[in-house]
């Protein structure tokens, strides 16, 4: 053979095993590659489509109050309350008679009831068109529980009527044990360091609130709102009931002097309602609280200015102390207190009511302070005690009636 032939023959095979061993090198590249992309395949499904499946299995529900909640968050924590029958409502109340009529608020008549189960319940009830989002809110609010707030446990829409169940909470409201009704009578004894005890129980329960997600504003916090139960536990009542009420029950327009004087300025001006705005009616409460008044009263010094006008007063004046307050200090406090205790909650009261939101501590604030000022104030009336001084009164003895 030729030399020149022999050279072509053997460049021939060279390029045919060099295309063969690149054509395997393709072919294994390509299989490699489809494996890595159904490795992603599984993957992403695993990862992805399965809880896609679910999310719609679990949220095809049959009952349309679950398909329009407030929003995903709420929606998982619906179902909780009851739903109620008129006729099991009307037999726990004996028909709603005025005997088990406990009192009236913002929503309507509030009465005592009696569950077939044994369960003390209060019933509250007004007329009203069924609508889903008063199911829905209700729903959303009962499943909020916490040991300072009154628990929402169902609901019922019959006959054009609407009602909420709560627990029941047998000692009754701060406001009638200090200014008498709903079965107490004014004049009652309260020490000092319990109403700290009462004011702390409040604030956890509206710091509570607070922390939710996203935050819950009670509007309507006051002294009638707070209660407590047999063990003298403050429990925060009507939380969110001014969302079920709509926003033309809420506001000043709607009620009275009195409980105007809880709503913060830029409530009564704008109508804009916040977490600081509960600061602001949480200060006229420790207000009242430390005072036995009704912060809508004028002080006895100053028969112009409600009393928390004139407590403002003294704040643009820095002479909020002990010297200005012993004049309108509840006497049915007995002395029990330190003027220290006293001097550091009346600051508290202080920032809690500053007219600007924005300097208003958070309630969280406000809770580390009440318990820093609570545990002060128990070591020392304590120690006095142990020195001849008259100890504070503690649990059923609470609102042991003044001798």
């Amino acid at each position: 053979m030729p030399p020149f032939l022999h050279f072509r023959v053997v460049a021939w095979c060279v390029a045919e095993r060099g295309m063969s061993i690149l054509a395997a090198a393709i072919g294994s590249a390509a299989g490699a590659l489809a494996l890595v992309a159904l490795l992603i395949f599984l993957l992403w499904f695993c990862l992805f489509g399965r809880r896609s499946v679910s999310r719609t299995s679990g949220t095809a529900s049959s009952d349309p109050s679950l398909q329009a909640g407030r929003n995903v968050a709420m929606e998982l924590s619906l179902g909780e309350a009851r739903r109620f029958e008129m006729e099991e409502l009307a037999q726990a109340t004996k028909g709603f008679t005025s005997k088990s009529l406990i009192g009236v608020d913002k929503f309507g008549e509030a009465y005592k009831g009696l569950l077939q189960d044994g369960m003390l319940v209060a019933i509250k009830k007004r007329p009203g068109s069924p609508t889903q989002e008063f199911v829905n809110e209700v729903r959303y609010l009962s499943s909020i529980r916490h040991r300072n707030l009154v628990a929402l446990l169902g609901y019922c829409q019959e006959n054009n009527m609407q009602f909420l169940v709560y627990e029941y909470v047998p000692n009754g409201s701060v406001s009638s044990h200090l200014y008498g009704g709903g079965g107490n009578v004014a004049g009652q004894k309260l020490e000092f360091r319990n109403r700290l005890t009462i004011s702390l129980g409040a604030a956890k329960g509206l710091a509570h609130l607070h922390s939710l997600s996203p935050r819950l504003i009670h509007k309507d916090f006051k002294t009638a709102n707070v209660l407590v139960d047999e063990n003298y536990i403050a429990k925060v009542a009507d939380a969110g009931l001014c969302n079920v009420l709509g926003r033309e029950d809420v506001g000043p327009s709607s009620q009275t002097v009195a409980e105007d004087i809880f709503l913060a300025p830029e409530v009564q001006e704008f109508r804009r309602f916040s977490e600081k705005s509960d600061v602001y009616a949480f200060g006229v409460f420790l207000l009242e609280l430390v005072t036995g008044r009704e912060a809508s009263e004028p002080p006895p010094s100053s028969s112009a200015q409600t009393l928390v006008e004139w407590f403002l007063a003294l704040q643009m004046q820095n002479k909020v102390d002990y010297g200005n307050l012993s004049a309108v200090i509840d006497e049915r406090m007995d002395g029990s207190y330190t003027a220290e205790g006293l001097e550091e909650l009346m600051v508290l009261t202080t920032r809690c009511l500053e007219v600007l939101s924005g300097k208003r501590p958070g309630m969280s604030y406000v809770v580390t302070e009440l318990e820093r000022i609570l545990d002060r104030e128990v070591r020392l009336t304590t120690l006095m005690g142990e020195e001849g001084t008259p100890t504070v009164t503690l649990g059923s003895q609470l609102f042991e009636a003044t001798k």
